[in-house]
């Protein structure tokens, strides 16, 4: 055997074992969660990749917010609606759910469209949703983008006429752990709507509140995009990691499981702290970083 030849080989081999390991590690945080878990896990530079129930459909809770701010993006782009538009909010459009800023204006304030599209996903306020929801053409226009855009599964429920049972199954919206992983990840490549839409939405995912879950496993210097959901028996992120060594994407989504605990240490935010824990120290082991002592009181 030549020696180049060998080389290759025994680093392909090395290179395969290392991914069992990875695969391994992952079945296992799987088969101890006291629930059902996808995981879908992509490098991007070297297209290795892990699959967990990966085109199993699942809720997507708040994750349907990347949806309904791409249909935004995609109306803003044809010209029927302006980015620095300004508007007046309503009482009426107030969500009953979850603490949001948006819903705490006073009927008749003024908000830029840029504004809202950045509440709705950078503390996942569901009033700013609703109404963008509403602004992107309904569900309808949203789910048709999704279609043509290749995406099987991710599609939006709330408010979508024809997709009642859908809603009454999965709620606001519905997706795969890889097409969540997928859609993230074309918005990185500048393929979601146009390069500079791609980029202003990617420039929102990186500044996400939420940051106690998947991102406190990750260098606070490492940029990230991402978006959680979270219900009672629900936890899900989608995180595409700025690493070193190359860009990885990754989305885990748990459901049925017991603890309801809005806590840092429900099993569903552990869950979401071990794989992403996980893969960071795999794709990147020399880095040498863990988080601050008592980092977790703040998550």
């Amino acid at each position: 055997m030549k020696p180049l030849f060998f080389l290759l080989f025994v680093c392909c081999n090395v290179a395969v074992a290392q991914q069992r390991d990875l695969n391994r590690s992952l079945q296992q945080l799987v088969s101890e969660f006291p629930g059902r878990v996808g995981i879908y896990v992509r490098h991007l530079k070297t297209g290795e990749e892990v699959a967990i129930n990966a085109d199993t459909v699942f809720s997507t809770a708040s994750m349907i917010k990347i949806p309904i701010t791409i249909g935004i993006f995609d109306k803003i782009e044809k010209g029927e609606l302006k980015y620095d538009t300004v508007l007046t909010y309503r009482d009426s459009l107030a969500s009953k759910v979850g603490e949001d800023v948006l819903g705490s204006f006073k009927d008749g304030q003024k908000i830029s469209l840029a504004k809202v599209l950045m509440l709705m996903i950078t503390v996942s306020d569901n009033t700013a949703s609703i109404w963008s929801q509403e602004m992107a053409g309904g569900g309808v226009t949203i789910n048709a983008w999704l279609e043509n855009n290749g995406f099987t599964h991710t599609r939006v429920n709330s408010r979508t006429p024809g997709r009642e049972d859908a809603w009454k199954r999965y709620g606001w919206g519905q997706t795969t752990p890889r097409e969540m992983a997928n859609l993230v990840s074309m918005i990185r490549n500048n393929k979601v709507v146009s390069p500079r839409a791609s980029e202003r939405i990617y420039r929102n995912l990186v500044r996400i509140f939420w940051d106690g879950s998947s991102l406190s496993q990750l260098p606070p210097y490492v940029q990230a995009a991402s978006k959680t959901g979270s219900l009672d028996h629900y936890r899900s992120e989608v995180v595409l990691v700025n690493a070193p060594h190359g860009d990885y994407v990754f989305c885990v989504i748990a459901d049925r499981f017991e603890d309801t605990r809005w806590t840092p240490d429900n099993a569903g935010n552990v869950l979401l702290r071990d794989v992403s824990r996980l893969l960071w120290n795999y794709f990147e082991p020399d880095f040498g970083w863990k988080p601050a002592e008592g980092a977790e009181e703040w998550h």
